[in-house]
């Protein structure tokens, strides 16, 4: 009888413990390096994984660099050959945490926190710190954030020729729909 219990007992907290995890795999994330006046050099990737622990606030995403798509054709093709790389450095990560976090927040509505991690990107991991706003939809958790990076941090080289085109701080946004796993 107790084996049987404790057999209970773990498939519970097991099961507790699975259920915390929210995850997508097609989250976006857009990027806009426009400068005024100019070319507007914006892309967007729509299969963008990411995981998020409920229980521990833990937050990891994954981009396939060459999922971003552009309006044209041949700056897609520029940046995966000449900026990026993406041969090379094929994908993207973020890992981090949420700063103070408090899972009771998230259960009262429209919650915002600050969250900390390690951006991957042309094999360069720097550190990022960003807000992130999740808000309970139905089933779904939506996580929303917007940050900004430099090319130069990541090593990207912009060519001379066309630096004075592309922006120095290049805005990122995230938005996942969420669901449990």
């Amino acid at each position: 009888m107790k084996k049987c219990i404790l057999c209970l007992f773990t498939l519970l907290t097991v099961h507790v413990m699975i259920s915390q995890k929210m995850m997508t795999r097609s989250g976006e994330i857009k990027f806009e390096a426009s400068m005024p006046a100019l070319e507007e050099i914006a892309a967007t990737n729509n299969s963008v994984s990411c995981i998020f622990d409920k229980s521990t606030g833990e937050f990891v995403t994954l981009a396939l660099v060459k999922g971003f798509r552009f309006k044209v054709p041949l700056m897609e093709e520029h940046f995966n050959e000449n900026y990026v790389e993406s041969s090379l450095y094929p994908k993207s990560t973020f890992k981090g945490k949420i700063v103070n976090y408090d899972a009771a927040k998230l259960a009262v509505g429209k919650s915002t926190f600050d969250i900390e991690g390690e951006l991957t990107l042309h094999g360069v991991t720097k550190k990022v710190k960003a807000k992130i706003t999740f808000t309970p939809s139905g089933d779904k958790l939506l996580a929303n954030s917007a940050f900004a990076i430099k090319p130069v941090d990541y090593k990207i080289d912009i060519p001379s020729v066309v630096k004075n085109k592309i922006a120095e701080d290049v805005k990122i946004s995230l938005s996942f729909a969420l669901e449990a796993k």
